[in-house]
């Protein structure tokens, strides 16, 4: 039970009840972590040594459908931030409205992105209105909870790194004046990298400035100082780790060098919010992306080397920082468990052939965007009967978005790959051409945020528009409704899109990782949930199948494939492999 009245800023300190107090914060998404699993997270946060958890608000988790709000199951912010509570502990709320995060879109709903007519993360009026109601709902849980109203929040972020994006005073002036309307009195941050042009454009008198950053603490530290003379230093984000993509390495970070920048960061009187403590995982179709150049897609595991791994157990990071604590503060006796292995299991799996058809076809005169369509899923299958011609030619589009698998006459002919710049190939003659186009992932930085996902630009066959487009929107959460019990054995290589089924038994719910070798691209659930993407392409390997979503007994396993497979079955294995770590 929360006993707390106030918390303030001071001349130089954080005040709680009028006495100055360090704030030794860790980031866990509740969005990120399945709901049952949040408690278990949160008290190892205390048990590093930590008095306070910090979570973004995920606008397009809440509301992926316009005006349908949803604060339930894995959306319950209310309920995290009880968990937060009952732990003893205090809370930051960063409700954006865009929160970056290697999440879809920066958190920005798809329906608000795809209209045109709106101005994003500036004083548009539309905007500002699609905002005003959001930040209504995300109050009416946080208000109440305040620590002036026997809660626990003792911060409130406006907007999210503004300073490298914008420099709209008005729009921040906007966010305040929402914010504050809705009854919020504890204190208001920004967060900035610790860059003298991103400081100025980022915040406004009365907010209090925090930084970003993963080392020289003591010199972003005074960058900061010199753009806030007074009040007290902290870090909101303290990079302990990094993200991966798809086709890169696994980021790790020396556990000591990082607890050495702990150090000095907690010697110069900061305080601090590990980003991430726990960095959980990018669940169904949720993951973000990067462009700067080259696109590259966000991995399903967002374990970011913390201290707490993808599956909840302690690192060498969490003792280093725990030691580091353990000097300047002090610590609990008591330590966590230590991971066990996970079963260890081979399940045969059964075919179930090609889960993207069947949908409601469309007529198109060029082919539309996934926006045009109203689709928020990954996967849309595009179909044009071909002109008649001698030989090859040359199929190109203005930009795909971002993998197309192209067939003639239901035979493979090519992929189109955005991380590898391809807009054209070169196809032979037929009577029908399909492309499935997947959405990766979408961009969740910088001014590409928001863009259109499909075929982009119309299509050209031999320098001529390709015309009279059918196409059919797949939605991949839904498509385990459609596949049935049964099917034959899988053969030891299936040509995709293929569905593959398999049961397994468990002695008792168990967190699992699944292994997706022999596997090339697609999605898998287990008992109808879905984890997320696999790849080939890499580093990550294994998926992870949180305890929650496994039962005692027969486990349904699913697996959509979208390319082709090299195996027969599926393993489940004993600990993650997340891939290669950088030479």
């Amino acid at each position: 039970m929360m006993t707390h009245s106030s918390f303030s800023i001071g001349e130089k300190d954080f005040l709680l009840d009028g006495e100055p107090f360090r704030i030794l914060s860790g980031a866990i998404h509740f969005f990120r972590v399945h709901p049952d699993q949040w408690a278990d997270r949160i008290r190892k946060a205390r048990l590093m040594g930590l008095n306070t958890i910090e979570t973004y608000v995920a606008w397009n988790a809440h509301e992926p459908r316009r005006g349908e709000w949803d604060a339930t199951g894995a959306n319950d912010l209310g309920a995290f931030l009880d968990a937060v509570a009952a732990e003893g502990m205090f809370a930051i709320v960063r409700p954006g409205p865009y929160i970056c995060a290697e999440w879809a879109n920066g958190g920005l709903p798809v329906w608000l992105t795809g209209d045109a007519s709106i101005g994003l993360r500036r004083s548009e009026p539309g905007y500002l209105a699609e905002v005003g109601r959001y930040l209504a709902h995300v109050y009416d849980i946080v208000v109440p909870r305040q620590i002036d109203r026997g809660g626990n929040v003792i911060l409130v972020q406006i907007e999210n790194e503004y300073g490298a994006y914008g420099a709209d005073k008005e729009y921040l002036s906007e966010l305040v004046r929402m914010t504050v309307d809705a009854g919020v009195t504890v204190p208001l941050t920004t967060v900035d990298q610790p860059q003298p042009a991103m400081l100025r454009d980022g915040s406004l008198p009365g907010l209090h400035m925090t930084a970003s950053f993963g080392s020289r603490a003591v010199e972003r530290l005074q960058t900061l100082r010199e753009f806030q003379p007074t009040g007290p230093l902290m870090s909101m984000e303290f990079w302990d780790g990094w993200f991966d993509w798809w086709g890169g390495y696994h980021h790790t970070t020396d556990p000591a060098a990082a607890a050495a920048d702990l150090d000095e960061l907690l010697e110069s009187g900061a305080s601090v919010n590990f980003y991430m403590f726990h960095g959980g995982t990018n669940f169904g179709l949720t993951n973000g992306a990067n462009d700067k150049g080259r696109y590259r897609p966000i991995t399903t595991s967002y374990d970011y080397d913390a201290p707490l791994d993808e599956a909840g157990n302690p690192t060498a990071k969490y003792d280093a920082f725990r030691a580091v604590i353990a000097r300047h503060f002090g610590v609990p006796d008591e330590q966590p468990a230590r991971a066990a292995a996970a079963p260890e299991l081979t399940v045969e799996l059964t075919v179930h052939g090609d889960w993207t058809r069947g949908g409601a076809e469309v007529g198109f005169e060029t082919p539309p965007t996934f926006e045009d369509l109203g689709h928020d899923s990954a996967l849309v299958r595009y179909a044009v009967d071909l002109p008649l011609f001698e030989g090859s030619a040359v199929l190109a589009f203005d930009e795909v978005r971002d993998r197309a698998w192209v067939r003639v006459d239901g035979v493979a002919v090519g992929l189109l790959d955005r991380a590898r710049h391809d807009s054209s190939l070169v196809i032979p003659p037929g009577q029908v051409l399909e492309l499935l186009v997947e959405d990766q992932g979408r961009v969740n930085y910088d001014i590409r945020i928001g863009e259109t996902k499909g075929l982009i630009g119309g299509a050209s066959l031999g320098g001529e528009p390709l015309t009279g487009w059918r196409v059919t929107p797949v939605d991949v959460e839904q498509a385990p409704d459609g596949i049935g019990a049964g099917g034959a054995p899988a053969a030891a290589a299936e040509i995709g899109p293929v569905a593959l089924r398999g049961t397994f038994a468990l002695s008792a719910a168990s967190d699992l990782f699944l292994d997706t070798t022999g596997f090339e691209n697609g999605y898998a659930f287990v008992n109808g949930f879905l984890l997320g993407r696999y790849s080939s392409a890499g580093p990550q390997v294994t998926l992870y199948v949180p305890a929650p979503v496994t039962r005692a007994g027969d486990n349904d396993l699913l697996v959509l494939e979208l390319d082709h497979t090299t195996t027969s079955s599926a393993r489940f294995v004993a600990a993650p492999v997340l891939g290669p770590l950088e030479e």
